[in-house]
């Protein structure tokens, strides 16, 4: 799936622009029953004629009564495509909770820098590290234009002097560095923030 934010998914898979919200199912199903201010009498008139001729139902959102007129068919049609739906959101939550996205989130941006700073990890911590490193380097680095790994350390280290154009070969090659580097005792917090400032002054990298 493309790496795109979960409001940018609803704009192309959500209810709304599918006609699936329930505002926009009621109209196609049913009409409004209405209470008009009718100006020659000067006073709110019920419409009365559509009582007990149709099924009603009433919105909790804001009150207002529909009567419903769609024959078993449209209803039946709604409800696969109500089903689907369902389905859908369910697969795009499967998605979004899964692999690498669990830890990282769906990454965006089109140029990052990736700071590794692993603290106090146990070297049986720092090899689950370098898995999920590996991971979003492979699932969603290959998507993205440009990238960078930075290790915070006594000693700053980089994969490249600057961000890099993403290919088989660079992901390759950074996945390789990942698991060269050696497990460390915990870096300062000078070193984190000297790794983070080295991040943001790649100018390719906007955030």
């Amino acid at each position: 799936q493309p790496l795109i934010s979960s409001a940018k998914w609803l704009q192309l898979h959500g209810l709304k622009r599918n006609k699936l919200s329930l505002s926009q199912i009621l109209s196609q199903i049913g009409f409004q029953h209405r209470k008009d201010y009718v100006t020659t009498l000067g006073k709110l008139v019920a419409s009365r004629y559509a009582d007990g001729l149709f099924r009603q139902y009433e919105r909790v959102q804001d009150g207002s009564v529909y009567n419903l007129t769609a024959k078993k068919e449209l209803i039946l049609h709604f409800v696969d495509c109500l089903m689907g739906a369902i389905e859908l959101y369910k697969q795009r939550m499967e998605w979004l909770t899964s692999e690498s996205r669990q830890i990282f989130g769906v990454i965006r941006e089109r140029c990052i820098v990736i700071v590794l700073d692993f603290g106090t990890a146990a070297p049986s911590e720092f090899d689950v590290c370098r898995d999920a490193l590996s991971m979003v380097l492979v699932e969603q680095v290959t998507q993205i234009a440009k990238f960078n790994l930075i290790r915070a350390a006594q000693d700053l280290m980089k994969w490249q002097q600057k961000s890099t154009p993403v290919s088989k070969c660079t992901v390759k090659s950074a996945v390789l560095w990942l698991w060269k580097l050696h497990h460390m005792t915990a870096a300062s917090h000078s070193s984190s923030a000297e790794a983070l400032l080295e991040a943001m002054s790649d100018e390719a990298v906007s955030s």
